[in-house]
């Protein structure tokens, strides 16, 4: 067990401190805290909740963190600036969007999901001064991107003084044995381990895993930074997007986001070092095994025909989504991309349609309006991927 759970971690505090406590008689209380400040779950936030998964698999409880009021406070890990705060009604709505998307993953049972507003809304002034009280400014300057900062001149506000200690509280709250998270949060999850002891409680466990790098093969993968994948990608979407990532993140997301084990990871790793493995046709795998870990089994092998008719053939799925255009004749095309769900605002759409990157039944579009019938039928194209079929 303690191998399995061991495989593509960063960092646990301590390898033998895990054993020990999985020795004990009982479920451990395995937490992870999830901030709803993006619509999507990406394969990056997969990476741990896979992990918690398997932890689940074991008999031991997921602690799911619904992190609704830390979300309007903002994880400064990792930033070089203050993040914007989010109001109460983002943060419901993104906790909203994304919870059936948990069931994707984790086992209904056993399963706990907590919002963190249930102890710390009400958090009078009494006890955020007992709770600040419990860490000096010296010791929050130690850590890595505060002290940088800092260095730097760069603004730090108090109120992000208070996300480890918040996060450090939720643990207090649940009474975790062992908390989950990127290896960005390892000073936040060490700040529990504080928190919990000056409660009386056995100080949990961190368990780290690393960062995935998005499709940019630079940062992190990020919804912000539109280098993401998220789990409700549509197979053929999903699969395009990782063959768009670099070669050398190929063995990096076959650890962390498939179910090959360490032995056949490090195969691939050495083949593609020897160049006895193309790295065009393990990508190949590597997307059909993603894309059916989200999807039907079966359906890595259809994206990879839709993938191959698009990008070899240059002809258009055989199978499109569908979408009626609007009412009103001229049809405004950034309007209606938008509707479509082919581009995230209509100045997106402007913008490809300027620089080319849309297409009606293989023409280029150089306006910003269509007479409806020249739409009725046709099928529009956006970047390289996205298909729609239009109905009048």
């Amino acid at each position: 067990m303690l191998d399995q759970l061991l495989r593509g971690t960063e960092r646990v505090v301590t390898v033998g401190a895990l054993k020990e406590r999985l020795g004990k008689d009982r479920p451990l209380r395995v937490k992870l805290g999830v901030d709803p400040t993006a619509p999507a779950i990406t394969l990056g936030w997969a990476v741990v909740l896979r992990k918690l998964r398997q932890f689940q698999e074991f008999g031991h409880t997921a602690v799911l963190i619904i992190g609704d009021f830390t979300a309007q406070v903002g994880d400064p890990s990792g930033k070089s600036e203050t993040r914007r705060r989010l109001s109460v009604e983002e943060v419901d709505g993104y906790a909203d969007r994304i919870l059936d998307d948990f069931a994707t993953i984790l086992l209904p049972e056993p399963l706990e999901v907590r919002r963190n507003s249930e102890w710390l809304a009400d958090l009078d002034m009494v006890k955020i001064l007992e709770l600040t009280s419990q860490v000096t400014v010296a010791q929050m300057l130690e850590r890595g991107d505060f002290a940088q900062r800092y260095q730097n001149q760069a603004p730090i506000s108090l109120m992000e003084f208070l996300y480890p200690l918040l996060q450090g509280m939720d643990s207090v709250a649940v009474e975790a044995d062992v908390e989950l998270g990127g290896s960005d949060q390892l000073w936040n999850l060490m700040m529990g381990r504080v928190l919990q002891e000056r409660a009386g409680q056995e100080a949990q466990i961190p368990f780290t895993m690393p960062l995935l790098i998005g499709t940019d093969g630079v940062h992190k993968m990020s919804q912000s930074l539109g280098n993401y994948i998220a789990i409700d990608d549509e197979p053929d979407d999903m699969f395009g997007k990782v063959m768009s990532i670099p070669d050398e993140q190929i063995v990096p997301y076959f650890e962390l986001c498939t179910d090959l084990s360490s032995s056949e990871v490090a195969e691939l790793a050495a083949g593609l070092s020897a160049g006895t493995l193309h790295p065009a046709n393990t990508k190949r795998r590597l997307a059909r095994a993603i894309v059916d870990i989200y999807h039907d089994l079966g359906s890595g092998v259809a994206a990879e025909r839709a993938f191959d008719q698009v990008f070899k053939e240059h002809r258009p799925p055989e199978v499109l989504p569908e979408f009626r255009l609007p009412a009103g004749d001229p049809v405004y095309l950034p309007a209606m991309l938008k509707s479509a769900g082919l581009v995230g605002s209509s100045s997106d759409a402007r913008r490809l349609i300027d620089q080319g990157g849309v297409k009606l039944d293989g023409e280029t579009v150089n306006d910003l309006e269509l007479r409806r019938d020249v739409l009725q039928g046709a099928t529009i194209q956006v970047g390289k991927r996205r298909f729609v079929k239009l109905l009048g």
